[in-house]
């Protein structure tokens, strides 16, 4: 942390919203607000006063000068300012935070009994649980901290301190997402950040499947914990079936197949030889190594030569990173995923079960299944949805931020 955030948290504000910086809205922009969106965007605002500094407690007004909610200020970032209390009675203060996090870890136990109680789950989910800007994973007696805001980063300290009262984990090891530090002009590094680091690889359990995990340099804190409830999803397709999955990471998707689906088999291919390598220790953890095969290689050269070849599935799974960050790259990320599940129709045998999924953001679910229909017009095949499906549930949405709902996870029969 630089010595400016640190002066910044010293001058955290918790008086009424009168004494705060304000942060004025441009005319017939202040509904999104009033409606409790917590991101409020440059152009979105007419004027700044009282000089806040990046991370300072602010509150927005409408350009008639009514107040709209608290937030916290961070002019480098697109999010300009992030809100996070509309009553305007409280400040942002260490009380505040506490009872947030203790309202997030509620939810898990009251809600989700079954994923609190598993050895992987999250904790926070950014804005789903009110903490816009921060993540937490539990993986067995260790917590994955994620932070995607300046102004919660400068808070750092006194957010893990709250973290260790509450739960009380053996150690918090701090994950950075790729591009944030751009994004916020927020210079933090991976690492251990309380108590003792944890065991590298380390072993979940999901599903009665076990699961090795590298929690320091996995793909993003790890496992893909969003996609639990749709691994198990996946299973109810695959009793007897030849099975591909594209993107494998780790074989989550595989080894559901084989071991709780009673796939006949599975192949697994991912670009990384270090999630191949996992994935392949993994299968033999659970003795199924000679029900799956894992391969390294590039996504579409990999489709195109086993088509190439002749080679057709009874299932086939489709889980890509992200394809765009930013609006500008929508339309070139559609095209990708028309691409990439036309070559997977086109691998499927009849009346075969695609599964497509998409985790950008910015790809909304009408667009995704407009995708597919076009990909059934070019494959001259027919395709039926039988599950669209999100996110596990601990992986709560907030109705007011539906960027939130990021995660489509679509099941389709094709003829």
């Amino acid at each position: 942390m630089t010595d400016s955030t640190s002066q910044s948290a010293n001058r955290l504000t918790s008086g009424h919203h009168s004494d705060l910086a304000r942060v004025t809205l441009k005319r017939r922009r202040a509904q999104p607000f009033f409606a409790r969106h917590p991101w409020v965007f440059q152009g979105a605002i007419a004027s700044v006063t009282g000089d806040p500094e990046p991370g300072d407690e602010v509150a927005l007004q409408s350009n008639a000068g009514e107040f709209i909610a608290r937030g916290l200020f961070n002019p480098h970032s697109q999010i300009v300012v992030r809100l996070y209390e509309w009553a305007g009675q409280g400040g942002l203060n260490d009380k505040f935070w506490s009872r947030r996090i203790a309202q997030a870890i509620q939810r898990r136990a009251w809600h989700t009994p079954e994923n609190f109680a598993m050895s992987a789950c999250r904790l926070i989910n950014s804005e789903g649980d009110g903490l816009s800007g921060l993540m937490v994973d539990r993986y067995g007696d260790y917590l994955l901290v994620q932070f995607t805001s300046l102004a919660l980063a400068i808070r750092q300290e006194s957010l893990l301190d709250e973290l260790q009262r509450q739960l009380d984990p053996k150690g918090i090891w701090l994950r950075t997402e790729k591009g944030i530090g751009t994004s916020e002009q927020l210079e933090l590094k991976d690492g251990l950040v309380r108590g003792e680091p944890p065991p590298r690889p380390m072993t979940i359990s999901e599903n009665g499947i076990q699961f090795q995990v590298d929690v320091a340099e996995g793909h993003k804190t790890g496992f893909y914990l969003d996609q639990r409830d749709n691994r198990l999803a996946v299973t109810r397709y695959t009793a007897g079936k030849r099975v591909l999955d594209m993107f494998c990471y780790s074989g989550g998707m595989s080894l559901n197949a084989v071991i709780n689906g009673n796939a006949e088999s599975a192949l697994g291919v991912d670009t990384s030889q270090k999630a191949i390598d996992l994935a392949t220790a993994n299968a033999e953890l659970n003795s199924v190594s000679n029900k799956v095969e894992f391969r390294q290689g590039k996504a579409f050269p990999t489709l195109e030569a086993l088509a190439e070849r002749g080679q057709t599935f009874d299932v086939v799974i489709l889980d890509p990173p992200k394809m765009t960050r930013h609006r500008k790259g929508l339309k070139q990320a559609m095209r990708g995923y028309h691409s990439l599940n036309l070559l997977a129709a086109n691998l499927l045998n009849t009346n075969g079960i695609l599964v497509t999924c998409s985790c950008s953001g910015l790809v909304g679910e009408s667009e995704f299944r407009s995708m597919l229909a076009d990909v059934a017009r070019s494959s001259g095949r027919s395709i039926t949805i039988l599950e669209s499906r999100g996110a596990a549930a601990d992986h709560p949405v907030s109705p007011h931020c539906p960027e939130g709902d990021y995660l489509k996870c679509m099941i389709a029969s094709i003829n």
